[in-house]
């Protein structure tokens, strides 16, 4: 009897005859290298640094593409960006010590998003290791310890022969449900030695997939068929398992109103008579939630955001669907499916009974009806002009990319991102810088669509450099950057809490003519001219710049009623 465990593939001619002759000057690099292009990649990012070199010279005897940002955190979130947009796993090439460390606010974001990145980082010499103190370099006494509480596995690779699985070990821990950030690093004479070890020509690697226990899907899928008044609530966990539509489907047939996280945008349709759209820091779709007899939550913690910053108390049965573990039931007891969203939907899909609630719709525009009611009390006709302008002027397909800034705030309420995948900002772990060279990476990623950064002045400050990376490799990214002439939100804050702001104004450059001085055409717009502005911008090739000299302002929370 044969048992799929015993088959074994056989190398083809052309493989032996590689593996029996393989060219010469080759060193440890060109096996990261090779096992890199075996897996499937094609594009890495990254930034050489001198433990790194052996690396960045055999990509130069390589089919992969290059693209080299300025700044070590910047490059993290182009490759966030990139596994967002494709799924794969995005190979982030660092160096040792600083450059590495650099990197660690984009791995979190990365973590937090379940984005697929393969970060690849070179250590001092192998006598080096150990936390001897032996002053070399960039050294530092236990560099993966600095990342073992940011990404999902760490993996060492201490001589030639182990680069190639270690390499695929963490590429299928990148890939495997929840997605995310992995490390891996290898010292540099291991990367810097010529080797004998066969050109690397076998990658395939079988991620394992996640699917719900059985017993507990015909549980959930008994609750929902029962409810008199069901919802759903839809996190990122649905957008990254391309479970939108299978998510419609079961909304429809439970007659279930969906309202989606801030990371789950576009994972229901906006106009849908079901859509409770995004007002998750509204009380009344709080209220809403709370008197559901029973509450899908799927791919969602309910975290701070989700959960109207905790003030969220369910009375009814709690679902949850969620990928990651460590956030069932976290923060609500509940009937806890730990599975790929993609899978478990698919399950209830087969096991549900159909629901008819003619009230549903009605009850929903209630929902929507008392949130415009009370955002229009508030005299905030200039913010929401602005982001009406924002979705006119982006194409429909056009993926958006958001900082933490006040539009950013808004637009997780308020902007229809039109189709899942399409609207990513940096809510999973809250950092600065991101919308810019996140959108460079989704433009490397596909350039079949233009692509919007959005930023206010403070965080344009955290990227600005890659507008030379933009230049360099002329990717088709407008960067709309709202100038309030300093950290707007925190201003607000502080305003808010202590009477005055301390520390948040911004005397900042010219940002047109900064952008013009790399290269980049700049245009400074207004309100009123915003959409045409933008809109040529975006349809105009290679990297653009808007600048719009705005103060905006936030709509008053609910959560401190």
């Amino acid at each position: 009897m044969t048992h799929d465990h015993d088959l074994v593939l056989r190398p083809t001619a052309a493989q032996t005859e590689a593996a029996l002759n393989p060219p010469p000057g080759r060193t440890g690099g060109d096996l990261v290298v090779e096992s890199l292009a075996a897996l499937g990649a094609t594009t890495v990012f990254g930034l050489p640094g001198q433990h790194a070199l052996a690396v960045f010279d055999a990509l130069r005897r390589s089919d992969l593409r290059y693209i080299g940002l300025r700044v070590e955190n910047n490059a993290g979130f182009a490759a966030d960006a990139y596994g967002r947009i494709t799924g794969e796993a995005a190979p982030l090439l660092l160096s040792t010590g600083p450059g590495a460390l650099t990197s660690l606010a984009a791995l979190q974001e990365a973590r937090a998003a379940s984005a697929p990145v393969l970060a690849i980082c070179s250590q001092v010499p192998t006598a080096g290791l150990g936390g001897g103190r032996h002053g070399h370099l960039h050294e530092l006494p236990d560099q993966a310890a600095s990342f073992r509480g940011v990404v999902k596995s760490v993996h060492t690779a201490r001589t030639q022969s182990q680069i190639p699985s270690a390499i695929a070990e963490a590429w299928t821990s990148a890939l495997t449900v929840p997605h995310g950030p992995v490390w891996v690093e290898i010292p540099q004479d291991v990367l810097l030695a010529e080797t004998s070890i066969p050109v690397v020509s076998g990658g395939d690697t079988f991620p394992e997939e996640l699917p719900p226990r059985p017993e507990l899907t015909a549980v959930a899928a008994d609750l929902l068929t029962r409810a008199e008044r069901p919802a759903i609530v839809a996190g990122g966990g649905v957008v990254r398992a391309d479970a939108a539509k299978k998510l419609r489907q079961l909304a429809e047939r439970l007659q279930a109103p969906v309202v989606t996280t801030y990371g789950g945008k576009g994972a229901f349709p906006w106009t849908h008579p079901l859509s409770l759209q995004s007002w998750l820091e509204d009380r009344h779709t709080t209220d809403f939630l709370e008197d559901a007899d029973v509450l899908l939550v799927v791919g969602s913690g309910l975290g701070e955001l989700s959960s109207n910053y905790h003030t969220f108390a369910p009375r009814g049965r709690v679902v949850q669907i969620e990928a990651d573990l460590g956030k069932l039931e976290s923060n609500h007891p509940a009937l806890g499916i730990h599975a790929d969203a993609r899978l478990a939907l698919q399950a209830l899909l087969e096991t549900v009974g159909e629901r008819t609630d003619p009230a549903a719709p009605e009850r929903v525009s209630g929902v929507l009806g008392k949130v415009r009611a009370r955002i229009a009390a508030q005299d905030l006709t200039l913010e929401q002009d602005v982001l009406a302008a924002v979705r006119k002027a982006l194409p429909a397909r056009a993926p958006s990319f958001w900082d933490m800034t006040i539009l950013a705030y808004w637009a997780w309420s308020a902007f229809d991102a039109k189709a899942p995948g399409t609207m990513h900002s940096a809510q999973g772990a809250g950092g600065l810088g991101y919308a810019f060279p996140a959108a460079l990476g989704a433009a490397a990623a596909d350039p079949t669509h233009p692509v919007l950064a959005v930023s206010g002045d403070g965080g344009a400050l955290y990227s600005v450099a890659e507008l030379a990376t933009a230049r360099q490799y002329g990717l088709n990214v407008t960067w709309l950057i709202v100038d309030d002439g300093g950290y707007g939100i925190l201003r607000e804050y502080m305003t808010d809490f202590f009477g005055q702001p301390t520390a948040t104004d911004l005397p900042g450059p010219d940002f047109v003519a900064l952008a013009e001085s790399f290269g980049v055409p700049g245009v400074r717009t207004s309100p009123e001219t915003l959409e045409t502005d933008l809109a040529k911008a975006l349809a105009a090739p290679g990297p653009s710049v808007v600048v719009l000299p705005a103060v905006l302002r936030t709509f008053a929370p609910t959560h401190t009623e």
